[in-house]
């Protein structure tokens, strides 16, 4: 499963979503394989998941992988409705029109629409769950840290470098990367500066509270009976030993896959193991 050189080249998929929201994907391997449907964090878009996507898609799985509303190519909601509920509503649209059972693995904000849309009518597709990074009860300071990266450079920059230094000065366990040419997939060139690719307005008014947000989690956890896979980087900030060993009460049957060098952006930081352990996961679940 390693070999990187066969990777494969994605279809396109064009989706609706709730309000009738049109939402960009990639779909990788055969279409009769099983169905494997993956959600990026907050300000990423589906490439997050290229690599893994081709990966488990040349070892026969379905992949799907799926711009969020308001991220990459999918269109950015002309109300600014980027609730979770909303999101828990593209996910099950997605879900119906691709006609088939699905593992979804989801990575932060993904991860909690997953969990979130098993836990009500329509999640029944849902036969697996893979959460990455992401918990109940994640910590407050990583949590911070993530949403100042978001709240940043709203007025965009002026080249790719200065885009690459933000990048890396978030990601200090990340060396520099000295070619910029991967950020063309999560930037857009506008009157000459340079915007992430995902609208600031899920920023706005309508975020959401986070008392809130883990009473629902945890609501939905609690109902967990399908298998489910926690995916822990050990250098996280977000996800802490003590936030995992809490979810696992909450979820006994719950595995967890920590993975050593990797922080909050564990697919990324070591995608050959992440990759392995979710193809490991997904042919254990059909078995």
């Amino acid at each position: 499963m390693s070999n990187a050189n066969n990777l494969l080249e994605p279809s396109r998929l064009r989706l609706r979503g709730w309000g009738g929201i049109e939402l960009a994907a990639d779909q990788f391997g055969p279409v009769d394989g099983p169905l494997v449907v993956f959600l990026h964090g907050g300000g990423q878009t589906r490439h997050s998941w290229k690599q893994t996507g081709a990966r488990l898609g040349a070892s026969g799985m379905r992949v799907v992988t799926l711009d969020a509303r308001g991220h990459g190519d999918s269109q950015w909601a002309p109300d600014r409705d980027y609730r979770r509920d909303t999101m828990v509503h593209d996910l099950l649209l997605v879900l119906e029109q691709l006609g088939a059972p699905a593992v979804v693995v989801g990575a932060s904000m993904g991860g909690i629409t997953g969990l979130l849309a098993t836990a009500v009518p329509g999640g029944e597709p849902i036969t697996a769950l893979v959460l990455v990074d992401i918990v109940t009860r994640p910590e407050p300071e990583g949590v911070a840290r993530v949403m100042d990266f978001l709240g940043k450079h709203r007025d965009g920059f002026d080249t790719l470098d200065q885009a690459a230094d933000a990048v890396a000065e978030y990601m200090p366990h990340r060396p520099r990367p000295k070619n910029t040419d991967g950020l063309l997939r999560n930037l857009r060139e506008r009157d000459g500066r340079w915007y992430w690719h995902w609208d600031p307005g899920m920023l706005g008014d309508r975020v959401e509270d986070a008392a809130a947000a883990t009473e629902q989690m945890e609501g939905a956890a609690r109902m967990l009976t399908i298998p489910v896979l926690l995916v822990r980087g050990m250098r996280s900030d977000v996800v802490s030993a003590e936030g995992a060993e809490a979810f696992q009460r909450l979820v006994p049957h719950a595995q967890l896959v920590e993975i050593g060098g990797a922080a909050h952006t564990a697919a990324g930081d070591d995608n050959d193991s992440f990759t392995d352990a979710v193809a490991k996961f997904v042919l254990e679940t059909r078995e």
